[in-house]
């Protein structure tokens, strides 16, 4: 069976759990489950914490896991990201009191203070700045209050907690981070095994096209089809049906779902009418 990492807890966990049953795979039903196996798809799923399972999967233990990308990467674990998930995206920025640094050449000589000491001292290193990092658990803001550090490195969403804790962002963002599926750098596997890999990363993909796509279906005059099909081109080209009416056609295409309503006007516009979005549950392309 493929053997692959869940994360049991945090934001990771629910949106991991229901991709993975849009994808047609069982989930557990409590969360005191550590494991369970799911028969008919070859599948068995392990729930762990979220900052371990790059170190399983980079083990071997585990084919591949769920997890974050700056989880991913603040572990140094042997294990390579095969597909992002588009969930749980989160910025990681420097801040500090305002007039204390501009920019990354302004920490030299620094103390930085982090819950994510494997990403700050990587992008230390990488730009060649020689400062100090402080790993702390949580509530990073007051590190500098109490004169742990004078920066912090943290993940920011809308900057409101840092405004309120008297800090600011600066430089440029350290790393954008998201859940993404991992496995073993370099993974060695039979044939079978990268078969139920591979049917796996497409189960997931096609959810994500599912999420990210509607499917259109209008009908319009022959004489305006050219200009319908340039809004609607689907993937390799929009379905064309005659109707009973002689001068109509219906046509079906797959369309960009943030697009829709946008694409819905100019179709009206130009004559289309009985014009439908409906949702995709599942998606190969």
């Amino acid at each position: 069976m493929l053997r692959i990492a869940v994360p049991n807890k945090g934001s990771l966990s629910g949106p991991a759990a229901e991709m993975l049953h849009e994808a047609g795979y069982q989930q557990r039903r409590e969360s005191k489950e550590l494991r369970i196996v799911d028969p008919e798809n070859e599948v068995e799923f392990f729930y762990l914490r979220p900052r371990d399972i790059a170190i399983y999967v980079s083990s071997g233990r585990l084919d591949i896991g769920i997890t974050g990308r700056d989880l991913l990467i603040d572990s140094g674990a042997d294990a390579e990201e095969i597909l992002p998930l588009g969930f749980a995206r989160s910025t990681f920025r420097y801040a500090t009191k305002p007039g204390t640094a501009k920019g990354l050449e302004d920490l030299s000589g620094m103390t930085v203070a982090t819950s994510y000491e494997g990403i700050v001292a990587k992008h230390l290193a990488d730009n060649g700045i020689d400062a100090a990092v402080v790993h702390l658990d949580g509530a990073v803001e007051t590190a500098i209050e109490l004169g742990v550090a004078e920066v912090i490195a943290d993940v920011v969403e809308t900057g409101t907690s840092l405004r309120n804790a008297g800090l600011e962002v600066f430089g440029e963002p350290i790393m954008k981070s998201e859940a993404v599926v991992i496995r073993r750098t370099g993974a060695d596997t039979d044939e079978t095994a990268e078969s139920k890999v591979q049917q796996f990363l497409r189960r997931l993909q096609g959810v994500l096209v599912a999420r990210t796509y509607v499917m259109m279906d209008y009908d319009c005059r022959v004489e305006q089809l050219e200009k319908a099909v340039a809004l609607t081109p689907g993937l390799e080209s929009p379905t064309v049906s005659p109707l009973h009416n002689e001068g109509w056609v219906a046509v079906r295409a797959m369309v960009p779902a943030k697009e829709a309503q946008r694409i819905m006007d100019d179709l009206y516009e130009i004559g289309a009418r009985a014009i439908l979005t409906t949702a995709i549950h599942a998606c190969r392309l």
